[in-house]
């Protein structure tokens, strides 16, 4: 395995390097602040040097009562103090050089590119062939190859840059020289410069930099030395084919256009870059309580360099609301838009800045962030500076009040929600008989609750009568628990359902989200190639909304080692074949904009490793999260990693992570926080979550709180003598479990179902549609609030095609889906094809009949050549070229037919 990069129309990349810093940028970051840091600032970037406009505060001297921190120290009693570690970013500015001359023989040419910074360069490049046609690299020929070059895939050339004893002239230059000849066909260089330490890129004017050694390129595009820029002087750089004109038009005398003649020309032409190194710093943090006025003295001292604008305000209750303090206010503070203040620190001379804040009684907390005089902030790990304010005694009141509060709330939560893991391969708990009982308790417990709950706003409630509210609850969900668990029912097991009414409140659920979701699948296996898949998808946005889908989910959007994304690389380098990270935020925002939510696919099983240990074995990793072999588990021969065994089956092609160590969890947590907070998903899709332990997904899950989640569980259903078995319950108890592993928190693709529903329609066998008692066959059976039904991926369709749903048959496959339970996903092909319409219209039936994913079904006929079902009362489906009309089976009820297809009907209830 080598090394490698992600390609497309990469632009300028930034990396966060810690969540503790926030550095300002044109396309990311604000200046208006209202009351918290922003929040998706990067922090590691290499970019074109630029002014950047910057607000001009003025202070305002106010002053207050405070004395020195000497005083305050001898008159004071300190009950608190912490030092808060922050990490910074330095600008360091360098050149970068691009030079093109004449080799040492006739016809021979030579292309440099130099770059003055410290650090490990990696020229990733490749060319352009005379008789290319977009945009796409190919590899150069191997004469072209400077020594130590290493290939990447089959569309580029990775090559170190290296310090030239020949360039005297400039100081600390890293260079890589390639030379050509002009009789070849070669067209164009492309570059992108890398900074191997940081993984940061380097690209012109957003884009990969495109030398052109002929007048006329596939797209006219823009490209390095064809024009004067306004960085340098740049000589017209042109190498004409012979039999090709100035126009780019053939002459007669070379009808194919392939004799190349050159009259190329030298140039030289400088860039500015700015890489940014981290420093580590503190911020000191003490509280004193004043023994003559009992007011809060807080002191805060750091020996961040410059000048440091302390941003802050105070909070009353444990909501850390921010809110502005009554004054005297320190010297020099300003009022920013009546939400927050903004105090300069006092410098101390080359030692730091400090400052001191006067607090009035009865205040909770004291919550800041701090600004630098190049407008970064700095924050602690993605959240606001905390200062308590209140006493110890104070603070355990709060404890004993949270605790009560939690302790209401899980025992409300476990009451009312009925959707339990289904271990006894039932799904759901409620049903009509027993609803009028465990109705009034639950209404007992919401009333308690909410009296509880305004007696806490006024403050007047006791904690003893808290405690008595609590053990009443208590004691109705003992009542209510008890009704649902008799060892003697009172009903028989085909009464038992999952259901909720649509009408009722439904509890969000990163294993189900509103329960109401109509997923699409937002890419294939070809939307990579594109370079602009984001900006493509843009356009979208508004016909996926109109069309009903409310959440849609996006390919991989790591670097990775192959275009697709499944084999990343540098988890934080969010710039890949399908855009760049400013694209994709772009996207999400846009989705947004339409009530869409956006799914995340995060491959959390394998990573691809930057380095070789000692044994030429690839399972070192570099950029931000610079794990070692401790990282790879240690039961996959082919990568010898020193972790843990894994928790679940190894993946062969890359390095499988032990997800049993603690590093990597709380990495990965932070990663995928970051992506939540700073990119904008809402929620994701677990790529091969066979590969470990279900209850680390619950860990990632808890911690990251999405609005929608689903894994894929894919492995073999049950066949026998090449002939799929019509009993599939080992096959779905197996997703089941990894389900349950993860406490419902994340719901998994139907596997068992896109199955059966192949050899149903492939056979004209619809009978095995049904279970042996009745019920779907697949998870949607079983665990309907958690399986994700599917026909068609990126995997099984697209051109892949490893597992194709039968052709012709899609729309029967579609009828089943859109009306039964479960939360269906749509395939982008199929949405964007002449399947739309028809596709289009049982969404809008689904969506018009809250058809959710805990909706019953009844099975009323499942047969040779046909199978039907009633969906709550309120929907007829038949599928199969058999007869089936609804009214036959439930003449109490009017039908009326509301879309029809080839070998499928939907029946509404009048």
């Amino acid at each position: 395995m080598s090394t490698m990069v992600a390609l497309g129309p990469l632009v300028h990349h930034q990396i966060p390097s810690l969540p503790t810093l926030f550095t300002k940028t044109p396309l990311t970051s604000s200046l208006n602040y209202p009351h918290r840091a922003p929040l998706s600032v990067p922090t590691t970037s290499v970019s074109f040097k630029s002014s950047s406009y910057r607000p001009v505060v003025t202070a305002r001297a106010t002053e207050t009562d405070a004395t020195t921190r000497t005083q305050t120290d001898q008159l004071a009693d300190v009950v608190f103090t912490d030092t808060f570690p922050v990490r910074r970013a330095q600008k360091v500015e360098g050149k970068l050089i691009i030079k093109l001359d004449k080799g040492n023989s006739e016809g021979k040419w030579e292309l440099m590119v130099g770059c003055t910074l410290p650090g490990k360069w990696i020229l990733h490049w490749g060319v352009n062939y005379v008789d290319d046609t977009g945009s796409e690299w190919d590899q150069p020929p191997i004469e072209m190859r400077p020594p130590d070059s290493i290939p990447v895939k089959d569309y580029a050339i990775e090559t170190p840059l290296k310090i030239s004893s020949k360039e005297k002239e400039v100081e600390n230059l890293q260079t890589v020289k390639i030379g050509f000849d002009s009789k070849s066909l070669i067209a164009a260089i492309n570059f992108v410069l890398k900074d191997e330490e940081t993984g940061a890129w380097y690209q012109h004017k957003g884009r990969d930099f495109k030398i052109s050694v002929i007048d006329c390129l596939p797209g006219n595009r823009e490209t390095i030395g064809s024009k004067k820029g306004a960085l340098g002087q740049l000589s017209s750089m042109i190498l004409q084919s012979e039999g090709v004109d100035s126009d780019g038009v053939k002459s007669s005398n070379d009808p194919k256009g392939t004799s190349p003649r050159s009259s190329l020309k030298s140039f030289c032409e400088e860039h500015p870059i700015v890489k940014e190194t981290l420093f580590d710093n503190a911020v000191k943090v003490s509280v004193s309580t004043c023994p003559e006025t009992a007011k809060k003295l807080l002191y805060m001292e750091t020996d961040l360099p410059g000048d440091i604008v302390v941003h802050w305000g105070v909070c009353k209750d444990e909501s850390k609301k921010w809110e502005i303090p009554a004054e005297p206010h320190p010297v020099k503070t300003t009022n920013f838009k009546n939400k927050a203040l903004r105090t300069i620190l006092q410098r101390k001379g080359e030692e730091g800045a400090g400052g001191l804040f006067t607090m009035e009684q009865g205040l909770v907390g004291f919550l800041f962030v701090l600004k630098l005089n190049d407008d970064t902030w700095l924050n602690c790990m993605g959240n606001d500076f905390y200062v308590p304010l209140s006493t110890s005694s104070d603070l355990e009141k709060l404890s004993v009040k949270n605790q009560s509060e939690d302790s209401i709330q899980k025992v409300l939560t476990e009451t009312v929600e009925s959707d339990s893991s289904p271990i006894s391969k039932k799904d759901g708990l409620s049903d009509p008989t027993i609803s009028e009982y465990t109705d009034e308790i639950i209404n007992e417990i919401r009333s308690l609750v909410t009296g509880i709950s305004s007696e806490k706003k006024r403050k007047t409630k006791s904690k003893e009568t808290q405690e008595t509210i609590l053990q009443e609850i208590e004691k109705l969900a003992a009542e209510a628990y008890s009704i649902f668990r008799s060892p003697i029912p009172a009903f028989t097991e085909s009464d038992v359902i999952e259901k909720i009414e649509p009408e009722a409140p439904v509890k969000i659920c990163s294993g189900t989200g509103s329960g109401f979701e109509i997923l699409c699948q937002g890419f294939n296996w070809e939307s990579n190639k594109s370079g602009r898949w984001y900006m493509e998808l843009q356009e979208k946005a508004a016909e996926l909304a109109s069309l009903g889908f409310t959440v849609v989910w996006l390919p991989p959007p790591t670097e990775s080692i192959s275009p697709e994304g499944y084999m990343p690389k540098d988890l934080y380098n969010l710039n890949s074949r399908y855009g760049t990270v400013d694209e994709l935020k772009i996207l999400i925002e846009k989705f947004h904009e339409f009530d869409i939510k956006v799914l995340g696919d995060a491959v959390l099983n394998h990573r691809c490793a930057h380095h070789q240990n000692q044994n030429g074995v690839w399972n070192i990793f570099g950029g931000r999260l610079n794990w070692d072999d401790r990282a790879v588990v240690a039961d996959d021969p082919h990568f010898q990693g020193r972790g843990n065994k894994s928790s679940g089956d190894n993946f062969h092609a890359a390095p499988n992570i032990d997800h049993s160590q603690d590093f990597v969890r709380k990495d990965l947590k932070e990663w995928l926080c970051w992506l939540r907070k700073d990119i904008g998903y809402d929620g994701w899709r677990l790529d091969y979550v066979r590969g470990f332990w279900g209850g680390y997904v619950k860990d990632y899950m808890e911690v990251t709180e999405p609005y929608f989640a689903v894994g894929e569980y894919w492995d073999s259903l049950s066949y026998s003598y090449g002939e799929m078995d019509h009993n599939q319950d080992a096959h779905r108890q197996r997703i089941i479990d990894w389900i349950n592993a993860t406490s419902g928190t994340a719901g998994a693709f139907d596997v068992t179902t896109k199955g059966i529903l192949h050899a149903a329609l492939e056979r004209c066998e619809y009978w095995r549609l049904s279970d042996e008692k009745g019920k779907p066959p697949g998870v949607v059976g079983w665990w309907p609030s958690r399986a994700v039904t599917f026909i068609e991926n990126h995997d099984t369709g697209s051109t892949q095609g490893h597992w194709r749903f039968p052709g012709g048959r899609e729309m029967q496959g579609y009828a089943y889906i859109l009306t039964h339970p479960g939360t269906p996903s749509v395939f982008y092909d199929h949405i964007f094809s002449h399947l739309n319409s028809e596709i289009s219209a049982l969404i809008s039936i689904r969506t018009r009949n809250k058809i959710n994913c805990r909706s019953t079904v009844n099975i009323t006929k499942a047969e040779r050549d046909v199978y039907a079902a009633i969906i709550d009362e309120k929907v007829a489906v038949k599928i199969g070229p058999g007869h089936y009309e609804p009214q036959h089976q439930h003449g109490n009820q009017n039908w009326s037919l509301a879309r029809e297809g080839r070998d499928y009907k939907v029946w509404e209830a009048s």
